[in-house]
């Protein structure tokens, strides 16, 4: 994500902050203008108390206080369960990390109503309750109990997963909701199924397939970004796009705060794609091959950082050729879009 300054003294300012800590100008995040703005009575978030929101208040009368972000959530848990609070404030956090970059992108977001359009259900599943994190013609539904640490690392240890994060969940489920308005029924939906399969495959059959199968050889293939990519064609969109907005926004990152990459010692030049402009990352004026060549670099250094902490790889995915095909793909539709 990009870098944000305090409006009053200038200090580098996290996107989630309320309160600039080198001046104590209270702060919001203007979606419309993408910069951090003085907080305005009035003009905040009606969740800001409640979930440490710090966007504008959306002008319009129907968001009724709340920002854009906040009116997606079409659904919450008890708002007087502490519990359930705290799970919603993690998720709504990464939700608003996410709108944020989709407006930056340029997709389009339109607010849900009668049934139509984007939303979320944040659940906070009652004693003996299942729910299921997924989308359905638009509707996100996100399991609350993803927000707790220790749960959602069991979970990715059981499933033998190499990443597992609330942001990442919600980059995938958005994935599928961008498939229905960018795909489904265009003209690209033909090259969509020479790279990603036939999608009316029977989508039971093939999650029982992939549940079912213990020898199958995952990604080893090299088609697919992830072993759950492998399941059905939905799924493989789904986790390429998240996959993308990974990228977009991990380089837009390195762009704003001026880390260039230009290899290890002794590696040759295809390695050593960089950055050296610091400001706003222009995704658009780039092909994918040259969004990759800096990735690949930036993903390497990253990796033996973390490595170096004694932590695992930051980003633990291996992009092949029919991967980097796939992606190329989804750029294409974020830019048409």
């Amino acid at each position: 994500m990009r870098v944000f300054a305090c409006p009053n003294c200038g200090s580098w300012v996290e996107f989630e902050d309320r309160i600039c800590l080198a001046c104590d100008t209270h702060l919001s995040y203007a979606p419309d203008r993408d910069l951090i703005v003085r907080s305005v009575p009035g003009l905040k978030c009606r969740y800001r108390p409640l979930l440490s929101c710090n966007w504008v208040a959306d002008p319009d009368p129907e968001a009724d206080g709340s920002c854009a972000a906040c009116r997606l959530t079409v659904e919450r848990p008890d708002l007087e369960d502490e519990v359930a609070v705290t799970q919603l404030s993690i998720a709504e956090q990464g939700k608003r990390r996410l709108l944020r970059q989709l407006l930056h992108l340029g997709l389009p977001v339109e607010p849900r109503r009668d049934d139509r359009g984007l939303g979320f259900a944040l659940k906070s599943p009652a004693a003996g309750e299942q729910v299921l994190t997924g989308h359905a013609d638009g509707l996100i539904t996100i399991n609350l109990t993803e927000a707790d640490d220790a749960h959602r690392e069991a979970l990715r240890i059981s499933l033998g997963e190499p990443y597992r994060t609330m942001l990442g969940h919600m980059r995938h489920e958005i994935g599928h909701y961008y498939w229905q308005v960018l795909v489904d029924g265009a003209p690209s939906q033909a090259i969509f199924r020479s790279l990603f399969g036939d999608e009316r495959q029977d989508y039971s059959a093939s999650l029982d397939s992939h549940y079912g199968d213990e020898d199958g050889d995952g990604q080893e293939s090299g088609e697919h970004i992830t072993d759950y990519a492998t399941m059905h064609p939905w799924e493989d969109f789904a986790e390429t796009f998240a996959h993308y907005l990974h990228i977009a926004d991990g380089l837009e990152t390195t762009a704003a705060v001026g880390i260039t990459v230009d290899g290890p010692t002794g590696v040759s030049a295809p390695l050593a794609g960089t950055l050296r402009s610091v400001g706003v990352l222009r995704l658009e004026d780039l092909t994918m091959a040259e969004i990759l060549g800096h990735w690949h670099g930036f993903a390497i250094a990253a990796n033996a950082l973390s490595r170096s902490m004694g932590e695992p790889d930051l980003y633990p995915f291996v992009i092949t050729p029919s991967v980097a095909e796939k992606l190329a793909y989804v750029h294409e539709l974020v830019r048409a879009a």
